[in-house]
């Protein structure tokens, strides 16, 4: 039996706050989570790195057909421009393991939609299983996590 879309996506929260912890960023978790997921920050040379961070946890069912592109559409409880909309994107076919990818992406390719909804889609959808589309790549795993470290990180176009 799934779990309830609340209880996935609080794993999905603690997961991406996991591997943030991993990449040697420090994770701050809100005493009231009316915003944003969590806070990470880093040291770079001089400059101390804030990054508040969205979690956005990507389910499939087995009977979602394929989507040349793939994310989230909906609301967003808070906006800043130094933030990170993380994308867990979990296969249809393997419920409770880790995300078969994840997206680092910054605000500056969010989109607003006409209604007040935003719309992030950097991957693509095919058999159940999602990957990233060409032009989105850089934001996926390792190398999207660590562009993060860039202070210019998401400024003119991401």
């Amino acid at each position: 039996m799934p779990l309830p879309q609340s209880q996935r996506d609080y794993f999905a929260e603690l997961y991406v706050a996991g591997i943030f912890g991993d990449a040697g960023w420090s994770v701050y978790f809100p005493k009231r989570d009316v915003g944003f997921d969590f806070v990470v920050s880093r040291t770079i040379g001089a400059a101390t790195l804030l990054r508040p961070v969205q979690v956005k946890g990507l389910y499939p069912t087995a009977a979602k057909g394929d989507k040349v592109t793939y994310g989230y559409a909906g609301k967003l409880t808070a906006i800043h421009p130094d933030m990170v909309l993380a994308l867990p994107y979990f296969a249809a076919t393997e419920r409770g393991v880790a995300p078969a990818c994840i997206a680092y992406m910054p605000q500056s390719q969010v989109r607003l939609r006409t209604n007040g909804d935003f719309r992030c889609v950097p991957a693509k959808l095919g058999s159940g299983r999602p990957t990233p589309r060409r032009d989105f790549k850089q934001y996926f795993g390792e190398p999207g996590l660590a562009a993060l470290a860039d202070p210019l990180w998401g400024k003119a176009g991401g």
